[in-house]
């Protein structure tokens, strides 16, 4: 913490916009402890750790914490206000948000990761930094003491996609598919652990894949119990698709966005869970087929 005790918490000032509050500056936040939470809504990493967030806002917003979360883009997609709005309704966030698409406020915090914590005290002062998920119990003690309190951690379990990852089975990485950082890109015939490919007409773009005609299909060989995929939508209308393992309907091993028959419907750009694996988790392989065109695929996350 002594790298922090001379470095003040940057302005707001470069946010394109604000959700859930009028425009936050240091007359209102002095006195106030500061948790800064840099965030993006399809980042799985964020959505893990949001509910200890909500949780210590509501818990410790009386003995003066005000918690501000910081939207800052990964994709391009992202930087639909509409989109951060909806995120932060399904995610019951009801405390500050700064729209932050220009990375103004990112840059301000020389802040390179989602999700990143910035805890200030009511001086304005930074006193401790996290980034990723983890170490809940000892980020909580950090908040009680800038606020001058002692007492029993609150209680917190995520649920649905924001559950705790199955840290001992996971082996396989996040993977993005676009041009600009995708690998792993295999033959379908010969799947290993950790690869993915194409079937069907694809337009790979720096981003994303991009499907050009109905029946494309995308198989993952992956070792974990959660498997998600970002996802969103060129064409106008919802794209259904279907999620098979190892050649068949997931059945209980259905993610919270499919039901056990492998069904879904790409709505709305975000992350999907795909899979949960219900007994023991072992390599299996993912296929998601699309029965309309205009499906862009992003990013495979695990869990």
């Amino acid at each position: 913490m002594a790298l922090f005790e001379r470095v003040h918490m940057p302005s707001f000032a470069g946010a394109t916009g604000w959700l859930n509050s009028e425009p936050l500056g240091p007359a209102e936040l002095r006195g106030r402890v500061v948790l800064v939470n840099f965030w993006t809504w399809t980042c799985i990493n964020w959505l893990r750790q949001e509910p200890y967030v909500r949780a210590w806002s509501r818990a410790y917003r009386d003995d003066g914490l005000i918690v501000i979360g910081v939207h800052t883009p990964e994709f391009s997609f992202e930087h639909d206000i509409d989109g951060v709005r909806r995120a932060t309704e399904e995610r019951a966030i009801d405390y500050p948000v700064v729209v932050d698409n220009d990375y103004e406020v990112w840059s301000a915090f020389a802040n390179h990761y989602w999700p990143a914590l910035y805890f200030a005290d009511r001086q304005g002062v930074i006193r401790d930094q996290h980034f990723g998920e983890g170490r809940y119990e000892k980020l909580e003690r950090v908040i009680q003491r800038l606020l001058g309190i002692d007492r029993a951690p609150v209680s917190v379990e995520g649920l649905g996609v924001e559950a705790a990852a199955d840290w001992d089975h996971l082996r396989t990485p996040e993977t993005y598919l676009g041009s600009s950082r995708g690998e792993s890109l295999a033959s379908p015939e010969r799947l290993r652990v950790n690869e993915w490919a194409l079937a069907g007409e694809w337009a790979i773009r720096p981003e994303d894949v991009v499907l050009e005609q109905t029946g494309g299909s995308i198989a993952f060989r992956f070792h974990a119990r959660d498997a998600h995929l970002v996802l969103s939508r060129g064409a106008p209308q919802p794209i259904p698709f279907r999620v098979s393992l190892d050649g068949e309907a997931p059945g209980p091993s259905a993610g919270v966005d499919v039901d056990a028959d492998g069904n879904g419907v790409l709505r709305d750009d975000r992350m999907y869970q795909l899979v949960r694996q219900h007994e023991v988790v072992r390599d299996r392989t993912l296929e998601i087929t699309f029965l309309l065109p205009g499906a862009n695929a992003h990013s495979f996350t695990f869990g």
